[in-house]
């Protein structure tokens, strides 16, 4: 007696759709405002990774008249952990010295999209201390920005996995990135943002793989580093170093964590190497203690 009869379900009302995706790490898996007709080989759709970003780095252009005329010039991904911080790879902006942070860009060629991207100044940078450009180890930066971006259907926070928690083999995640040179008309390579989807691949496999390679049969797969990859045909080179990738969160669909960063690759995912990212949960508590030593809370980013 005390069940409702079936034909008389109580249905509680539909979320509205900003409650429903708060916090950090939500896919837009059909874009966002528009549908792209004819979804052309591996390209992201609009906002479908509300938190990758473009690093750009300013340079005159005359080498000659340091204040005149400035470019933009792309150097490589990274992902928003919060409003203010973008995580990458260190290789990428170690050297450089006046970077730019542009998020929610799609398509570099045209600024038709419904909404717009958002550029902030990078004001601080943070490398890891013990970043070795020779072998890449400890491959991991984190920008400051000058202003918080603003949060909006195509710019959103991804999150970070717990420390030391790896993503399982097998777990398929996606790797996202434009892979060009530069911003723009003289742009080459991507133009729209790409993204490959790859399985995680164990550590031992990884290194057995890559032990065939030129590294030769001695080479030893570090500890910051994790692998995904190695499927025929799924060519991961179209990432850009620092650029995130991004795994599923268990039983919460559409929510991502950033397991990975890209970091190097042996080839182009020929012959069945996988690629080598750095690995994002093993580096937490370094990531952690940078934002907070900034006075942000990494709660921002933690699910």
């Amino acid at each position: 007696p005390d069940r409702r009869p079936p034909e008389d379900p109580i249905t509680p009302p539909p979320p509205t759709k900003e409650e429903q995706r708060a916090g950090c790490g939500w896919r837009n898996e059909n874009g966002v405002g528009f549908r792209i007709i004819g979804d052309k080989d591996g390209e992201a759709k609009f906002g479908e990774f509300p938190w990758m970003v473009a690093i750009l780095k300013i340079e005159p252009v005359n080498d000659q008249d340091p204040e005149g005329q400035k470019l933009n010039v792309y150097v490589g991904g990274g992902s928003l952990i919060h409003p203010q911080v973008v995580l990458t790879a260190a290789h990428y902006v170690a050297t450089a010295k006046t970077l730019r942070v542009r998020a929610g860009e799609w398509d570099t060629q045209t600024t038709k999209e419904i909404y717009p991207y958002q550029d902030r100044d990078v004001t601080h940078k943070e490398i890891h201390k013990d970043f070795n450009k020779g072998n890449l180890f400890y491959d991991i930066a984190l920008l400051f920005l000058s202003q918080p971006m603003e949060m909006a259907p195509n710019v959103g926070v991804v999150c970070l996995p717990p420390r030391n928690e790896r993503a399982e083999a097998g777990t398929r995640c996606f790797a996202s990135g434009w892979g060009k040179d530069k911003f723009g008309k003289e742009g080459r390579y991507q133009v729209i943002l790409k993204k490959v989807e790859v399985p995680v691949v164990d550590r031992n496999t990884c290194q057995d793989q890559l032990r065939k390679t030129r590294l030769g049969r001695h080479f030893m797969l570090h500890s910051s580093f994790m692998c995904a990859g190695g499927e025929p045909g799924r060519d991961t080179c179209r990432g850009d170093g620092g650029s995130p990738l991004v795994c599923p969160i268990q039983y919460e669909k559409g929510r991502y964590v950033q397991s990975g960063i890209v970091a190097w690759g042996i080839g182009c995912g020929e012959d069945r190497t996988p690629g080598v990212y750095v690995d994002v949960g093993n580096l937490r508590d370094w990531i952690d203690d940078k934002v907070a030593g900034r006075g942000i809370e990494p709660t921002v980013y933690t699910y």
